[in-house]
Protein backbone atom coordinates (compact mmCIF):
# COMPACT_ATOMS: atom_id res chain seq x y z
CA UNK A 1 0.00 0.00 0.00
CA UNK A 2 1.33 3.36 -1.11
CA UNK A 3 1.65 6.33 1.63
CA UNK A 4 -1.14 8.24 -0.29
CA UNK A 5 -3.50 5.24 0.52
CA UNK A 6 -2.36 4.56 3.44
CA UNK A 7 -2.72 8.30 4.67
CA UNK A 8 -6.05 8.25 3.05
CA UNK A 9 -7.57 5.25 4.99
CA UNK A 10 -6.20 6.52 8.43
CA UNK A 11 -7.94 9.92 7.86
CA UNK A 12 -11.39 8.83 6.54
CA UNK A 13 -11.59 6.16 9.48
CA UNK A 14 -14.19 7.54 11.90
CA UNK A 15 -12.39 5.36 14.59
CA UNK A 16 -9.25 7.68 14.77
CA UNK A 17 -11.07 10.81 13.63
CA UNK A 18 -13.78 10.24 17.07
CA UNK A 19 -11.32 9.78 19.46
CA UNK A 20 -9.24 12.91 18.46
CA UNK A 21 -12.19 14.98 18.59
CA UNK A 22 -12.97 13.30 21.95
CA UNK A 23 -9.46 14.04 23.05
CA UNK A 24 -9.15 17.43 21.84
CA UNK A 25 -12.78 18.78 22.47
CA UNK A 26 -13.20 17.28 26.54
CA UNK A 27 -9.65 18.72 27.08
CA UNK A 28 -10.86 22.40 25.88
CA UNK A 29 -14.14 21.91 27.47
CA UNK A 30 -12.52 21.01 30.41
CA UNK A 31 -10.76 24.01 30.59
CA UNK A 32 -13.39 26.18 29.07
CA UNK A 33 -15.50 25.00 32.67
CA UNK A 34 -12.46 26.21 34.47
CA UNK A 35 -11.59 29.09 32.90
CA UNK A 36 -15.25 30.11 33.88
CA UNK A 37 -15.21 28.93 37.22
CA UNK A 38 -17.83 26.11 36.38
CA UNK A 39 -15.79 23.86 37.60
CA UNK A 40 -14.09 24.76 40.84
CA UNK A 41 -10.25 23.72 42.05
CA UNK A 42 -12.44 21.22 44.39
CA UNK A 43 -14.36 19.93 41.88
CA UNK A 44 -11.22 18.90 39.78
CA UNK A 45 -9.30 17.53 42.87
CA UNK A 46 -12.46 15.06 42.83
CA UNK A 47 -12.41 14.56 39.61
CA UNK A 48 -9.20 13.09 39.51
CA UNK A 49 -9.65 11.13 42.13
CA UNK A 50 -12.54 9.65 40.83
CA UNK A 51 -10.66 8.75 37.32
CA UNK A 52 -7.43 7.21 39.58
CA UNK A 53 -8.94 5.43 42.36
CA UNK A 54 -12.52 4.22 40.24
CA UNK A 55 -12.48 4.54 36.72
CA UNK A 56 -8.74 3.83 35.90
CA UNK A 57 -8.52 0.84 37.92
CA UNK A 58 -12.29 -0.90 36.10
CA UNK A 59 -11.07 0.28 32.66
CA UNK A 60 -8.05 -1.95 33.49
CA UNK A 61 -9.89 -4.54 35.58
CA UNK A 62 -12.59 -5.11 32.86
CA UNK A 63 -10.17 -4.86 29.59
CA UNK A 64 -8.70 -8.23 31.12
CA UNK A 65 -12.41 -9.87 30.93
CA UNK A 66 -12.15 -11.48 27.54
CA UNK A 67 -11.44 -15.04 26.17
CA UNK A 68 -7.56 -16.11 26.46
CA UNK A 69 -5.95 -15.73 23.31
CA UNK A 70 -2.97 -16.98 22.20
CA UNK A 71 -1.83 -14.34 20.00
CA UNK A 72 -2.64 -12.28 22.56
CA UNK A 73 -0.97 -13.17 25.26
CA UNK A 74 2.04 -13.59 23.93
CA UNK A 75 1.49 -10.10 22.52
CA UNK A 76 1.10 -8.88 26.28
CA UNK A 77 4.36 -10.96 27.16
CA UNK A 78 6.42 -8.71 24.35
CA UNK A 79 4.82 -5.87 25.54
CA UNK A 80 6.11 -6.41 29.22
CA UNK A 81 9.34 -6.81 28.47
CA UNK A 82 9.60 -3.86 26.62
CA UNK A 83 7.43 -1.79 28.92
CA UNK A 84 10.67 -2.68 31.44
CA UNK A 85 13.69 -2.21 28.59
CA UNK A 86 12.28 1.24 27.35
CA UNK A 87 12.62 2.65 30.95
CA UNK A 88 16.21 1.25 31.19
CA UNK A 89 17.13 2.83 27.58
CA UNK A 90 15.29 5.79 28.76
CA UNK A 91 17.14 6.16 31.91
CA UNK A 92 20.04 5.39 30.31
CA UNK A 93 20.26 8.11 27.29
CA UNK A 94 17.65 11.25 28.27
CA UNK A 95 20.21 12.88 30.38
CA UNK A 96 22.63 12.72 27.43
CA UNK A 97 20.56 15.45 25.80
CA UNK A 98 21.06 18.37 28.35
CA UNK A 99 24.46 17.54 28.55
CA UNK A 100 24.73 21.56 28.22
CA UNK A 101 22.87 21.83 31.63
CA UNK A 102 24.20 22.08 35.07
CA UNK A 103 24.19 18.35 36.33
CA UNK A 104 21.22 19.26 38.73
CA UNK A 105 19.39 20.17 35.71
CA UNK A 106 20.77 17.57 33.84
CA UNK A 107 19.63 14.75 36.56
CA UNK A 108 16.11 16.12 37.10
CA UNK A 109 15.25 16.55 33.13
CA UNK A 110 16.47 13.06 32.23
CA UNK A 111 13.90 11.86 35.06
CA UNK A 112 11.50 14.13 34.03
CA UNK A 113 11.63 12.97 30.19
CA UNK A 114 11.94 9.59 31.07
CA UNK A 115 8.89 8.89 32.77
CA UNK A 116 5.39 10.13 31.26
CA UNK A 117 1.68 10.62 32.18
CA UNK A 118 1.24 7.10 30.55
CA UNK A 119 -1.90 6.03 32.91
CA UNK A 120 -4.02 9.65 33.21
CA UNK A 121 -2.81 10.57 29.72
CA UNK A 122 -1.77 7.89 27.88
CA UNK A 123 -4.71 4.68 28.62
CA UNK A 124 -7.74 6.92 28.20
CA UNK A 125 -6.50 7.69 24.43
CA UNK A 126 -5.09 4.03 23.98
CA UNK A 127 -8.39 2.96 24.64
CA UNK A 128 -10.50 5.49 22.85
CA UNK A 129 -8.71 4.20 19.71
CA UNK A 130 -7.88 0.31 20.08
CA UNK A 131 -10.71 -0.21 22.30
CA UNK A 132 -9.97 -3.28 25.30
CA UNK A 133 -7.19 -4.68 23.63
CA UNK A 134 -5.31 -1.26 23.66
CA UNK A 135 -6.01 -0.72 27.40
CA UNK A 136 -4.91 -4.01 28.15
CA UNK A 137 -1.63 -3.27 26.07
CA UNK A 138 -1.55 -0.07 27.96
CA UNK A 139 -2.15 -1.99 31.62
CA UNK A 140 0.74 -4.47 30.92
CA UNK A 141 2.88 -1.82 29.54
CA UNK A 142 2.90 0.28 32.71
CA UNK A 143 3.83 -2.43 34.84
CA UNK A 144 7.62 -1.44 34.09
CA UNK A 145 6.84 2.00 34.47
CA UNK A 146 5.72 1.52 37.82
CA UNK A 147 8.46 -0.18 39.41
CA UNK A 148 10.89 2.78 37.69
CA UNK A 149 8.44 5.49 38.62
CA UNK A 150 8.55 4.59 42.60
CA UNK A 151 12.11 3.36 42.94
CA UNK A 152 14.77 4.67 40.84
CA UNK A 153 12.72 8.32 40.08
CA UNK A 154 12.04 8.69 43.82
CA UNK A 155 15.56 7.90 44.69
CA UNK A 156 17.37 10.12 42.20
CA UNK A 157 14.99 12.89 42.87
CA UNK A 158 14.92 12.59 46.68
CA UNK A 159 18.52 11.30 47.01
CA UNK A 160 16.96 8.64 49.66
CA UNK A 161 17.21 5.54 49.49
CA UNK A 162 14.12 3.29 49.04
CA UNK A 163 12.03 2.39 51.46
CA UNK A 164 9.12 0.02 52.45
CA UNK A 165 6.69 2.51 52.51
CA UNK A 166 6.87 3.21 48.63
CA UNK A 167 7.25 -0.11 47.47
CA UNK A 168 3.89 -0.47 49.67
CA UNK A 169 2.96 2.29 48.26
CA UNK A 170 3.23 0.80 44.37
CA UNK A 171 1.80 -2.28 45.46
CA UNK A 172 -2.04 -1.04 47.01
CA UNK A 173 -2.22 1.79 44.11
CA UNK A 174 -5.63 0.80 42.65
CA UNK A 175 -4.63 0.60 39.00
CA UNK A 176 -1.93 -1.70 40.25
CA UNK A 177 -4.19 -4.04 42.32
CA UNK A 178 -6.92 -4.14 39.03
CA UNK A 179 -4.30 -4.61 36.32
CA UNK A 180 -2.51 -7.83 38.65
CA UNK A 181 -5.72 -9.06 38.95
CA UNK A 182 -6.70 -8.87 35.66
CA UNK A 183 -3.89 -10.36 33.93
CA UNK A 184 -3.52 -13.37 36.63
CA UNK A 185 -7.67 -13.99 36.24
CA UNK A 186 -7.26 -13.47 32.15
CA UNK A 187 -4.27 -16.01 31.64
CA UNK A 188 -5.75 -18.22 34.55
CA UNK A 189 -9.12 -18.47 33.03
CA UNK A 190 -8.86 -22.31 31.72
CA UNK A 191 -7.91 -24.12 34.39
CA UNK A 192 -10.60 -22.57 36.87
CA UNK A 193 -14.03 -24.32 37.82
CA UNK A 194 -16.27 -23.42 34.28
CA UNK A 195 -19.40 -22.23 33.85
CA UNK A 196 -21.88 -23.20 31.09
CA UNK A 197 -22.81 -20.05 29.21
CA UNK A 198 -26.48 -20.91 27.38
CA UNK A 199 -26.09 -17.77 24.67
CA UNK A 200 -27.99 -19.72 21.53
CA UNK A 201 -25.92 -17.95 19.58
CA UNK A 202 -23.19 -19.06 21.51
CA UNK A 203 -23.20 -22.17 23.85
CA UNK A 204 -19.55 -22.52 25.49
CA UNK A 205 -18.02 -23.03 28.57
CA UNK A 206 -16.12 -20.00 30.53
CA UNK A 207 -14.65 -19.13 34.27
CA UNK A 208 -17.05 -18.76 36.92
CA UNK A 209 -15.60 -14.85 37.52
CA UNK A 210 -16.19 -14.27 33.59
CA UNK A 211 -18.44 -11.48 34.87
CA UNK A 212 -18.99 -10.29 31.20
CA UNK A 213 -20.81 -13.72 30.69
CA UNK A 214 -21.81 -14.94 33.92
CA UNK A 215 -23.19 -11.76 35.17
CA UNK A 216 -23.86 -9.67 32.59
CA UNK A 217 -25.60 -6.89 34.65
CA UNK A 218 -22.43 -6.32 36.77
CA UNK A 219 -20.34 -6.49 34.21
CA UNK A 220 -22.46 -3.76 32.54
CA UNK A 221 -22.09 -1.73 35.81
CA UNK A 222 -18.31 -2.14 35.77
CA UNK A 223 -18.12 -1.02 32.57
CA UNK A 224 -19.78 2.24 32.83
CA UNK A 225 -18.36 3.46 35.55
CA UNK A 226 -14.70 2.11 33.61
CA UNK A 227 -16.32 4.50 30.55
CA UNK A 228 -16.06 7.59 32.90
CA UNK A 229 -12.44 7.12 32.66
CA UNK A 230 -11.56 9.07 29.34
CA UNK A 231 -13.47 11.91 29.85
CA UNK A 232 -13.17 12.66 33.47
CA UNK A 233 -9.05 12.41 32.70
CA UNK A 234 -9.50 14.46 29.84
CA UNK A 235 -11.54 16.95 31.81
CA UNK A 236 -9.49 16.96 34.16
CA UNK A 237 -6.19 17.30 32.12
CA UNK A 238 -7.70 20.63 30.47
CA UNK A 239 -9.06 22.35 33.85
CA UNK A 240 -5.27 21.51 35.02
CA UNK A 241 -4.12 23.72 31.97
CA UNK A 242 -6.40 26.12 33.46
CA UNK A 243 -4.77 26.74 36.64
CA UNK A 244 -1.70 27.19 35.23
CA UNK A 245 0.66 29.89 34.96
CA UNK A 246 1.15 30.74 31.04
CA UNK A 247 3.43 33.82 31.33
CA UNK A 248 6.92 32.12 32.53
CA UNK A 249 6.14 28.62 31.50
CA UNK A 250 5.75 30.08 27.78
CA UNK A 251 9.19 32.33 28.30
CA UNK A 252 11.39 29.46 29.66
CA UNK A 253 12.88 27.79 26.43
CA UNK A 254 14.00 24.89 28.52
CA UNK A 255 10.44 23.76 29.13
CA UNK A 256 9.81 23.96 25.07
CA UNK A 257 13.06 21.97 24.77
CA UNK A 258 12.11 19.13 27.63
CA UNK A 259 8.76 19.39 25.47
CA UNK A 260 9.90 18.27 22.48
CA UNK A 261 12.27 15.79 23.62
CA UNK A 262 9.05 14.35 25.21
CA UNK A 263 6.40 14.27 22.84
CA UNK A 264 8.75 13.77 19.62
CA UNK A 265 12.09 12.37 20.23
CA UNK A 266 10.60 9.63 22.93
CA UNK A 267 7.88 8.34 20.89
CA UNK A 268 9.91 7.81 17.64
CA UNK A 269 13.07 5.87 20.30
CA UNK A 270 9.83 3.60 20.82
CA UNK A 271 8.29 3.69 17.09
CA UNK A 272 11.75 2.65 16.27
CA UNK A 273 12.42 -0.44 18.61
CA UNK A 274 9.15 -1.71 17.75
CA UNK A 275 10.23 -1.50 13.87
CA UNK A 276 13.42 -3.45 14.99
CA UNK A 277 11.64 -5.82 16.92
CA UNK A 278 9.44 -6.73 13.63
CA UNK A 279 12.84 -6.61 11.94
CA UNK A 280 14.90 -9.02 13.56
CA UNK A 281 12.10 -11.34 15.22
CA UNK A 282 13.16 -10.38 18.54
CA UNK A 283 9.79 -9.89 20.82
CA UNK A 284 8.34 -8.63 18.06
CA UNK A 285 4.59 -6.84 18.10
CA UNK A 286 1.51 -6.42 16.42
CA UNK A 287 0.20 -2.82 15.01
CA UNK A 288 -1.63 -2.32 18.08
CA UNK A 289 1.06 -3.65 20.55
CA UNK A 290 3.13 -1.06 18.74
CA UNK A 291 0.51 1.99 18.30
CA UNK A 292 -0.15 1.51 21.97
CA UNK A 293 3.58 1.90 23.16
CA UNK A 294 4.19 4.51 21.26
CA UNK A 295 1.05 6.34 22.16
CA UNK A 296 1.75 6.16 26.09
CA UNK A 297 5.53 7.35 25.44
CA UNK A 298 3.97 10.56 23.41
CA UNK A 299 2.41 11.70 27.05
CA UNK A 300 3.44 14.69 29.01
CA UNK A 301 5.65 14.82 32.29
CA UNK A 302 4.42 12.37 34.87
CA UNK A 303 2.66 13.98 37.41
CA UNK A 304 4.23 11.77 40.48
CA UNK A 305 7.63 12.77 38.74
CA UNK A 306 6.42 16.74 39.14
CA UNK A 307 5.17 16.25 42.63
CA UNK A 308 8.96 14.68 43.58
CA UNK A 309 10.69 17.64 42.57
CA UNK A 310 8.51 19.88 44.13
CA UNK A 311 8.33 17.67 47.10
CA UNK A 312 12.01 17.43 47.67
CA UNK A 313 12.69 20.95 46.14
CA UNK A 314 14.63 19.61 43.28
CA UNK A 315 14.52 22.23 40.13
CA UNK A 316 10.76 22.37 41.36
CA UNK A 317 10.23 25.40 39.12
CA UNK A 318 11.71 24.01 35.85
CA UNK A 319 9.42 20.88 36.81
CA UNK A 320 6.52 22.86 36.74
CA UNK A 321 7.11 24.78 33.34
CA UNK A 322 7.82 21.31 31.88
CA UNK A 323 4.37 20.07 32.97
CA UNK A 324 2.14 22.93 31.88
CA UNK A 325 4.29 23.48 28.60
CA UNK A 326 4.37 19.31 27.71
CA UNK A 327 0.77 18.91 28.48
CA UNK A 328 -0.08 22.12 25.75
CA UNK A 329 2.20 20.12 23.68
CA UNK A 330 1.22 16.70 24.08
CA UNK A 331 -2.20 17.83 23.46
CA UNK A 332 -1.21 18.87 20.06
CA UNK A 333 0.76 16.47 18.88
CA UNK A 334 -0.44 13.15 19.92
CA UNK A 335 -3.62 13.00 17.21
CA UNK A 336 -0.80 13.49 14.56
CA UNK A 337 1.17 10.42 16.72
CA UNK A 338 -2.34 8.72 16.23
CA UNK A 339 -2.27 9.18 12.82
CA UNK A 340 1.36 7.88 12.08
CA UNK A 341 1.07 5.15 13.83
CA UNK A 342 -1.69 3.93 11.73
CA UNK A 343 0.48 4.74 8.77
CA UNK A 344 3.55 2.65 10.66
CA UNK A 345 0.99 -0.33 10.66
CA UNK A 346 0.81 -0.75 7.36
CA UNK A 347 4.32 -1.09 6.92
CA UNK A 348 5.33 -4.83 5.67
CA UNK A 349 6.99 -5.84 9.12
CA UNK A 350 3.40 -5.30 11.07
CA UNK A 351 1.59 -7.80 8.64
Amino acid sequence: MSISSALEKTLTNNSIIAAIVETLGTILLGFFLRNRQTLSQDAVKTLTSITTSVALPLLAFTAFLTPLNHQTLVQSIDVLIWGLIIYVILIVTMPFLYGRYGKDQREVLGVLTAFGSTTFFGMPIAGAVYGAKGIMYASVFNIGYRVFLYSYAYIKMSGEQLRGEHIKKMLVNPIIIATFLGLILWVSQNWMSQISSYSESNPSHVAFYRLDVTVPWLFSWMKLLAGLASPLAWLAIGANLAQMSFTDAIKNHTAWYYSFNKVIIVPIIMAAIAILANVTHLLPVDQVAMATMVIMMATPVATVAVNYAMAFNHQSLLAANTSLISTISATIVLPLWIIIVQLLGELPVFK
